[in-house]
């Protein structure tokens, strides 16, 4: 039996895709999309633009994961949670002038010769008298309590924080001694002669006011103040503690 025409009269089996339509080779299905017309998909203006708005979407959702994550904050110390850039704040503010240091100093000066001559004459008295031994001893419990402070490891390490920012890494070992000597790195410690407050013994107390309304309670404040006076008067805590050997003052 003949096999059957096609619709064009030919003698060819019936193509399933039509007269113009590409064939498989393989058989599997429909022919493959045409790779000019893929490409001219990808390269269109519609295609681009929808992926640079899918990429800025993603962006703007990573931002706000930072956000909530506070990846984007500076790290900050345990003990207060003061970043090193509100470290950097308060040293800068308390930045001072060489003339007023100056003026500390010699109220410093005058306070510690008084101070001198009131134990030299209480030391006298009290070879012969005993009331007077009695308040010497008094005295210099009070001096020993002013200086103890549990919270002196705390501010030691911000002291040693904001003397690093101020770039005196190498003059830490003399900070440490000199405000040992002062204070014993008490922020609450009152010379109970002068009247000398806060870590930097600053006097009168209310000096420190300058670099913050916190400065009866805040370490932090009251170093910023005391790195910004040696600054003024001694260039850096090595030249303070040198002076503080000659004198028993700086």
């Amino acid at each position: 039996m003949p096999p059957p025409r096609s619709a064009s009269g030919s003698g060819d089996p019936p193509d399933p895709y039509g007269p113009h339509a590409s064939r498989d080779p393989y058989g599997g299905g429909p022919p493959p999309v045409p790779r000019r017309r893929l490409r001219r998909v990808l390269t269109s203006n519609v295609t681009i633009t929808i992926v640079a708005i899918c990429g800025l979407a993603a962006a703007l959702v990573l931002v706000d994961l930072n956000r909530m994550g506070g990846t984007n904050e500076p790290p900050k110390m345990a003990a207060e949670g003061l970043s090193a850039n509100d470290m950097l704040a308060k040293l800068t503010g308390s930045d001072m002038d060489p003339i007023a240091a100056d003026s500390i100093a010699a109220a410093k000066k005058r306070a510690y010769e008084q101070h001198v001559r009131e134990l030299k004459a209480l030391k006298e008295k009290a070879k012969r008298d005993a009331a007077a031994r009695a308040k010497l001893k008094a005295e210099q419990e009070r001096e020993r309590l002013a200086k103890s402070n549990p919270s002196a490891g705390q501010n030691k390490a911000y002291g040693k924080k904001m003397n690093a920012l101020k770039g005196w890494g190498r003059c830490w070992p003399s900070l440490l001694t000199l405000w040992n000597h002062e204070s014993g790195w008490n922020e609450r410690a009152v010379n109970p002669s002068s009247g000398a407050y806060g870590i930097p013994q600053a006097l009168p107390g209310s000096k420190l006011a300058s670099a913050g309304a916190d400065w009866r309670t805040s370490s932090p404040t009251q170093i910023a103040w005391g790195l910004g006076y040696i600054k003024a008067r001694y260039k850096d805590p090595c030249g303070a503690w040198s002076w503080w050997q000659a004198h028993n003052w700086y």
